[in-house]
């Protein structure tokens, strides 16, 4: 039997449940700044993450009577923004760098940023400048906690795939980050 999880905007649910409009948007002014930044990090456009929250909020007030308190409600709207941005992306074609047959197995390889001194600005620009997959991934991977095989699954990829992404995303942002301290001057 799962545990329920305490949540602290339980009188609020309850209210939406009951479609009250005041509490929706209590619930939203919550939410919206933080799974904006959500679906922002995977669609990488200020508008169409503004729509993608928007969708994100219509789906979740629709389905809260399956919102079950297993997770937080929090954790229960973050999957649904992830849900939705990953559908529009889907529906835009976005493209992988697939494993070729002949490529060795994947090792996940750390790359060292400790000799820079980053600016989480600098990070922030350079994962927003990453090819689509490699952005997703990175994102999915370290912003979003999810593991190689969860988004295997939710970008029905293989777990390959997933990891070769991943460290092709961190090699390139560190090339980008390299670069853009150069350009500006900015001495890590």
């Amino acid at each position: 039997m799962e545990a329920k999880q305490i949540n602290i905007h339980a009188d609020l649910i309850e209210a939406c449940l009951q479609n009250d409009s005041v509490a929706q948007y209590k619930l939203y002014s919550l939410y919206s700044k933080a799974m904006l930044n959500v679906a922002f990090r995977i669609c990488n456009n200020v508008e169409q993450a503004e729509d993608l929250l928007q969708e994100s909020f219509i789906s979740a007030f629709k389905n809260l009577s399956s919102f079950k308190g297993t997770a937080s409600f929090g954790s229960w709207l973050k999957r649904i923004v992830i849900n939705t941005s990953l559908n529009y992306l889907r529906s835009k074609k976005m493209e992988f760098d697939e494993l070729e047959e002949s490529d060795s197995p994947v090792v996940e390889e750390d790359v060292d940023f400790s000799g820079q001194n980053l600016l989480v600005s600098k990070v922030k620009e350079g994962i927003e400048q990453l090819p689509t997959g490699y952005r997703l991934v990175i994102s999915l991977y370290l912003l979003e906690g999810y593991d190689h095989k969860e988004i295997a699954e939710v970008l029905e990829i293989s777990e390959s795939t997933s990891k070769s992404q991943y460290n092709r995303a961190k090699r390139k942002l560190r090339e980008i980050i390299k670069a853009k301290s150069y350009d500006t001057g900015y001495a890590g």
